[in-house]
């Protein structure tokens, strides 16, 4: 496991009983690089969407936890937000929640000189998904793809 992986793993354990004490859903924990500076952002979301406030109390709460821990060898800016109307899909939860609607995929390489697809999600396996696109069905490996999302027009 990787640094980043360890980090991530760690504050998702710190972080799960959080979100599940004010009745949130724990999306997303990622430890990131931009512009030579770390980041740790962790993405809540609850029905109805998330509000400023709840991602303070949880900022907070991680926080101080954060501090007790101490785990995390860099300094980093701690995150914590919405997982906005781009959401990835990427634990089997969030596959379920998307069967039967329209989603996004791009895939690392060309399939039939093609990168983006985008198609109604049918199944899914902890390996690979389907999806379907004007009757015909598409079937994707995980590993292959760059990002899986949620489609939304405006």
């Amino acid at each position: 496991m990787t640094r980043r992986e360890t980090y991530e793993a760690k504050t998702e354990e710190l972080l799960q009983p959080l979100v599940d004490a004010h009745g949130f859903e724990l999306v997303d924990v990622e430890y990131v690089k931009e512009a030579g500076n770390w980041y740790l952002r962790a993405y809540i979301d609850k029905p109805g969407g998330i509000a400023v406030d709840d991602c303070e109390v949880i900022s907070r709460a991680l926080s101080d936890k954060l501090d007790e821990e101490d785990y995390i060898e860099d300094s980093y800016i701690l995150e914590v937000s919405s997982p906005g109307l781009g959401r990835p899909l990427k634990k089997d939860k969030d596959f379920q929640r998307s069967i039967g609607k329209e989603i996004e995929v791009r895939t690392f390489r060309a399939i039939d000189k093609q990168k983006e697809f985008t198609g109604i999600l049918k199944e899914f396996n902890k390996d690979s998904f389907t999806i379907v696109i004007e009757d015909n069905e598409m079937t994707f490996q995980r590993s292959e793809t760059a990002l899986v999302r949620l489609a939304f027009d405006f």
